[in-house]
Parts: C-alpha cells; sequence; structure tokens
C-alpha cells in the first residue's frame, strides 16, 4: 500500500492534490483492511500506523526512538500536573518504552490496557487523600513552598513525597481562593481576613468546603470519560510526535470538530483545551460573540462562568467537556467569564452569544486620516467557496474593497492581516496578485515530490501605490504566504511584532469511518485523522515554517518576551530552504529611509516605551513560580501584583486618537441600523489603536515608485 500512495502522488499535478488525496488515502487503507480483526482500537490503530507512515508529509521509522518519544509523550498527556503518577509507576510501565512502536503496527491495546488500570488506581487514591486533607483546618504560619510550574517538579517517589505534594497544592488552592475573597468583598461588609481572627477562621473554613465541592466534581467528570476518551489521548500520543497539528480525533471529538469547521456555532465562538487543571483559549473564531466583544484572547485561562446576573461557578479543575457546556447557550443569552490574563490579572468578560455572522469575517474597510487620504482593509481570514454557494471570495472581496478606497481617493493603503490564522491558499495567491504583476507568489512541497511554485496568473494590479502590512504573532498559515510574497518582492513594509506565528504546513481529514472500508461498518464511529501533508515555501526559497515572517518594522508588544508560536509547539517539523523562484524584485520605493523615521519615532514614544517596561515585567513575573504558601507573604505579594497590574491597564490604547470614517456615506445609508453601530463601533477601536497610528505614519512616509 505504501508504494501505492507514494506512486499516487509522484504522478499527480499538485493542482487537484488537495482535493483528491483524501479520496486515495481512503481506497488505499480500505483496500488493506478488509480482512481486519473485528475490533475497533485494533483497527483504529493500524489506520493510523498506515496513514502516518505513508501519508504524513515527513513520514517517521517506526522504531525504538519513536516509541520513547510517544511514551514520554503519553505520560505526560495522562498526568501534566504530576498529581497521580508515581516515579515507581512510569518505571513498571516502561518496560513498554520501546515497544509502543510494535503495538500500533499490530494493534495492541496492552500498554494502554496497564497504563490506565495505574492510573485509575492512582485517581482512587488522589480522590481519598484531598477529602481527608481538606477535612481540617490548614496552617498558614510555616513557611512552606510551592512549585506552581509542573515543569519544575519531578513525579513525587513515593506515597510520603505524594502527600506531601497534595498538601501544598491544596493549601495554595485555599489560599488563593482567600485572597479573593478578600479583595471581593465590599467596605460595608468588610471581612476580617486576619489570621486566626474569628472571621478568618470562618471564611477559611468555607474556603476548603468550596475546594472540596471543586475537586468531587472534577473527579465526577474525570469518572465520566470512558474508555474512548480515554483511546483517543493515547492515540494522539503518536501523531503528537509527528507534528503539532496532526490529530486523532474520536468520535465525540470528530463531532465537535466538524461543528467549529461549519462555522454554525451557538455560543461565544471560541475553541477550548484542557491545560492541566485549567481550560484555556486556543481560538477565537473569526465573526463570532467573543471576536466581536474583543477582550477575549487566546491564552486567557478561564476560572468562573456565571449565567447571566447569576453567582459564577467555579470551573478550576473541571473537564474541558463540562466547561463547554456550561459556556455554551442559546443565542442572546449572556455568559459572563472570569479569565486569568497572560498578566495575572483577572478580568470579567460579558458575551451575549451569538451565531457566527459571516459577514462579520468578511474584508472590511475605511478610511484614516483627517484628509481620508489612507485606505484601510482588514482581513479576518481567508476564505472561499469552493462550492460556490454563496459565491463569497475573499480575494474578490479584497479587491473590491481597494476599488471602493480608490474610487473615494486612496493615496496609500494600510492591509491588516493580524489575528488572521490562514485559509485557503488559492485565496493567499489571487490576494498577493492584487499587488504584484504576475509572477510566483508561495512554493509548495507535498512529499516525495519537486517544489512547484503557484503564480499568479492575473495581469495587472488592482493597487500599485504605497502599502504596509500589519501583522502579530497571530498571523498564521495562508496570511503569512501574503505577508512574505510582498515582502520579499519589495513591494510592502511589513509592520507589527517581531514575527508572524510560524506555521508552513499544510493539512487534510482523513474519515477513518470511510478509510476502514464496508466490511467494518459494524465498528462505527472510529473517528477522523487530521494530517500534515504539504508544507509552504517563500517565493526566496526560505520558510514561514518555525521561522513565520519578520517585520520590517517591530512595534513593541507586551507579549513579545513569552515563547509563543509554531516554535514553541512540542515536535514542529523542521526548518528547510529551496531555490528560489524566479521572480523580479521591484523597486522598494525609499523604504530604508521609512524604516529609520518609524523606528526614531518608536524609540522616543512613550507609549511604546511603556508597553516594553511592561513586556520586561511579564517576563520575569513568569519566572516566580515558586509560591510562598505562608499568609501574610502570600497577601502582600498579590497586593503589589494587583497595584503593579492597574498601572498598565488599557496600555494598547493610544492617548491621541485616529480619524477613522466610513469610505463612503452612500454605504452607510445602505445598512440597517444595527450594522452601522456595529461599524461604528468597530471605528471607535481602531481610531485607539496605538500600532494602527503607527501603521498609518509609516505608510504616509513611503513615497510613489
Amino acid at each position: 500500500m505504501y508504494s501505492f500512495i507514494r506512486l499516487f502522488f509522484m504522478r499527480q499535478n499538485l493542482k487537484y492534490s488537495l482535493p483528491t488525496l483524501l479520496l486515495i488515502g481512503i481506497a488505499a487503507l480500505s483496500f488493506t483492511w478488509n480482512s481486519v480483526e473485528n475490533d475497533k482500537e485494533k483497527l483504529v490503530m493500524r489506520l493510523m500506523y498506515d496513514a502516518l507512515s505513508s501519508i504524513h508529509y515527513e513520514p517517521k521509522d517506526f522504531n525504538d526512538d519513536l516509541s520513547s518519544q510517544v511514551f514520554d509523550f503519553y505520560i505526560k498527556s495522562l498526568d501534566s500536573q504530576k498529581r497521580f503518577l508515581h516515579n515507581s509507576d512510569i518505571r513498571e510501565l516502561s518496560e513498554y518504552k520501546l515497544r509502543l512502536d510494535d503495538e500500533l503496527r499490530t494493534g495492541s491495546t496492552d500498554f494502554f490496557d496497564e497504563s490506565i488500570e495505574i492510573a485509575l488506581s492512582r485517581f482512587d487514591e488522589a480522590k481519598e487523600r484531598y477529602r481527608r486533607i481538606l477535612s481540617t483546618p490548614f496552617d498558614f504560619s510555616s513557611k512552606d513552598f510551592f512549585e506552581t510550574d509542573s515543569e519544575k517538579r519531578k513525579y513525587p517517589e513515593d506515597e510520603t513525597q505524594m502527600e506531601d505534594f497534595w498538601m501544598k497544592y491544596l493549601k495554595f488552592r485555599v489560599l488563593s481562593r482567600l485572597y479573593d475573597r478578600a479583595e471581593s468583598s465590599d467596605s460595608a461588609n468588610k471581612i476580617d481576613f486576619k489570621l486566626n481572627s474569628v472571621g478568618f477562621e470562618e471564611e477559611e473554613r468555607k474556603a476548603r468546603e468550596k475546594e472540596l465541592e471543586i475537586h468531587n466534581e472534577w473527579f465526577s467528570n474525570m469518572a465520566e470519560n470512558d474508555r474512548s476518551d480515554l483511546f483517543g489521548l493515547f492515540i494522539n500520543s503518536y501523531t503528537g510526535v509527528f507534528d503539532p497539528h496532526t490529530q486523532y480525533f474520536a468520535p465525540r471529538q470528530k463531532e465537535q470538530f466538524e461543528i467549529e469547521l461549519s462555522g454554525q456555532l451557538e455560543g461565544i465562538g471560541a475553541s477550548l483545551r484542557q491545560e492541566g487543571e485549567y481550560t484555556e483559549v486556543v481560538t477565537i473564531v473569526t465573526g463570532s460573540a467573543c471576536w466581536r466583544q474583543g477582550e477575549l484572547e487566546v491564552g486567557d485561562k478561564l476560572l468562573k462562568v456565571a449565567q447571566g446576573s447569576a453567582e459564577p461557578e467555579d470551573i478550576v479543575g473541571m473537564s474541558t467537556t463540562k466547561v463547554v457546556s456550561k459556556v455554551r447557550g442559546k443565542k442572546g443569552t449572556e455568559v459572563r467569564l472570569t479569565v486569568r490574563k497572560k498578566d495575572g490579572s483577572e478580568r470579567v468578560i460579558s458575551i451575549i452569544r451569538d451565531i457566527v455572522e459571516i459577514e462579520a469575517t468578511v474584508a472590511r474597510s475605511a478610511m484614516i486620516g483627517e484628509n481620508k487620504g489612507t485606505g484601510y482593509i482588514r482581513l479576518p481570514k481567508f476564505y472561499v467557496d469552493f462550492y460556490k454557494n454563496s459565491n463569497r471570495d475573499c480575494a474578490e472581496d479584497v479587491k473590491n474593497e481597494i476599488i471602493k478606497l480608490k474610487n473615494a481617493g486612496m493615496k496609500n493603503l494600510i492591509f491588516d492581516l493580524r489575528g488572521n490564522g490562514g485559509g485557503s491558499l488559492n485565496a493567499a495567491i489571487n490576494i498577493a496578485g492584487l499587488f504584484i504583476d504576475q509572477g510566483p507568489m508561495v512554493q509548495v512541497k507535498t512529499s516525495g515530490q519537486q517544489v512547484k511554485a503557484y503564480n499568479d496568473k492575473e495581469k495587472g494590479t488592482t493597487w500599485d501605490g504605497p502599502l504596509i502590512i500589519l501583522v502579530n504573532e497571530g498571523t498564521a498559515s495562508a496570511s503569512e504566504i501574503v505577508a512574505a510574497a510582498l515582502q520579499d518582492y519589495g513591494r510592502a513594509i511589513v509592520v507589527g511584532t517581531s514575527r508572524t506565528f510560524g506555521k508552513g504546513t499544510v493539512q487534510n481529514v482523513l474519515d477513518l469511518d470511510r478509510a476502514a472500508g464496508p466490511f467494518n461498518s459494524g465498528l462505527r464511529p472510529l473517528g477522523a485523522l487530521k494530517l500534515t501533508i504539504q508544507k509552504y515555501y517563500r517565493v526566496s526559497g526560505g520558510t514561514t515554517q518555525l521561522e513565520g515572517v519578520h517585520s520590517d518594522i517591530v512595534l513593541p508588544h507586551p507579549y513579545e518576551n513569552i515563547p509563543f508560536g509554531e516554535r514553541e509547539m512540542e515536535f514542529p517539523l523542521s526548518v528547510d530552504n529551496v531555490s528560489p523562484a524566479n521572480y523580479e524584485l521591484m523597486s522598494p520605493a525609499n523604504f530604508d529611509e521609512v524604516i529609520a523615521k518609524s523606528q526614531s519615532r518608536i524609540s522616543s514614544n512613550s507609549e511604546f516605551n511603556q508597553i516594553k517596561s511592561y513586556a520586561l515585567w511579564l517576563e520575569n513575573q513568569q519566572k516566580k513560580t515558586n509560591t510562598n504558601l505562608d499568609y501574610k507573604d502570600y497577601f502582600e505579594r498579590e497586593k503589589s501584583l494587583d497595584a503593579e497590574i492597574e498601572t498598565y491597564i488599557d496600555i494598547l490604547k493610544s492617548n491621541n486618537e485616529l480619524d477613522v470614517n466610513w469610505v463612503d456615506l452612500a454605504y452607510k445609508s445602505d445598512m440597517d441600523s444595527m450594522k452601522v453601530i456595529e461599524y461604528e463601533k468597530w471605528f471607535k477601536s481602531l481610531s485607539k489603536d496605538i500600532y494602527l497610528a503607527e501603521g498609518w505614519r509609516v505608510v504616509n512616509d513611503i513615497e510613489e515608485r
């Protein structure tokens, strides 16, 4: 089967590979596994082995090295916070460490079965332990320290060390709860939080009871995970060592994945994942309720959920499935999320649930500046209707916005790709072609094939005047292709964070139900496999993989010293280069002069200097993970931290408002009143955008070619 699939890849034109690759993979796998034994888990494992070893862009040898990596990845996934497993458990399971490659090939679940048996036994022990510890008051006068970063902790060697961990862990949680309670109590009903006071004893008891309730809930949720959920965790230990974007979806996860892909999200529109005991925001769906609200960010940790005006419910320790069920709700209803931001501060965010509005995801434009000479286009994502059901195409939409702006007297253009996570390859090529007159826009390689350059086939340009591209750390994939192409050609200045996300790969989805063939229909549902199949390269021959696109003008960012992007993920595909494509460098106008002027402005700008200061402060705070559990010390530290955070509130909002206007008032008159309100709210947010303000100054410094 391997050679069959390889032969197909070598013979196919890449133009057709994306729509046909999946079908060929299905056909080959179906043919192979008609006679597979009637066992769902074994079937999934053997299908996974075939797909990973023959269809993945960078197949790995299934050997002892890979087996060892899978073992370590799985142990970490099983107990990332090191709250359950002992070192002795890991040593016992280590007899399988070099056999996991063979187990996937043969469909053996011996290791999985034994690991789950051990884990469930340790869960039962932990259940007894936390109940016992939380039944008596804590001694907050002792000089204990708790390491909050699990990466810096070792797995406990024995029961004594495990008991010590849980004692400190629960003391830390109760202490945190006491501080939050003290800070939230109003002046009229101020509670006496002095150590060992009558008021303190009562509040300490309530905090322990709340922790008991939360842990009971968490362990109850764990008990609801069936074998298929745990099996999915196990299988993703194999996919995880191939690359961060190759992933197995168990049947329930597959259903959720398909809902997200459909864009028919009735809720807030955010993807969540379990990160230790916290639920963390992974992506914000463009056009969704939380995207429009604007305060929820990738990396935020959810602490509490409240339905409208109801009392907030603590969700720390809850399973992601349970959290999602509480966050979701009917269109028009309110959910209030208490989140912990990257800087450690806590914020309550009110979101009105809604269905994703397609209109909010498409290209939008505005005029910027008192003279209305600067055009602005925001593209939240790359979209194209392959089936022509809606006739929406982001390249065509951007083209139309450019024409509108030109008709309104635009002299220069800001193209905003911040937070654009990518999408259609063809759309990216066509958009880059709006600014460049023919030539290659990107190079693509499929495993086993030669690198192929993709050209813009349309003659001429829609806009040939001064141009800048705004990017940030969330600019990824297809949006990186556009930024890289315009930079390589010398067509535009890239302005933003030091570099973009760094995703230079393409994925496709293999439906395992279809892959298993008709003779295994009784074993469905099997789930799906999202598989990396291609890599992108710049026309210069460089890569965006891990590297991202480096900005020509770097604007200070609050999180610039916090690890983020593809390069921070486990097992990313490597950086490599290919030969440059045949393209002509355009005259870069006065780019060097413009860049130098901007750098001078940034260095003397007090707002940008404050952002730099905050970035350094935040970097320093991230290193302070060993927490003193002494009551007085903890309260003093947290109060000091809150005061420092308060000084950095609204640092991304400029003190000087930028003039943002309608492209043409005629467009306003054609909109309904709600749409007008939405646009004017958008204009208001743009007017305070410190990065857009500097982008406006930069583009106005560029001379006509």
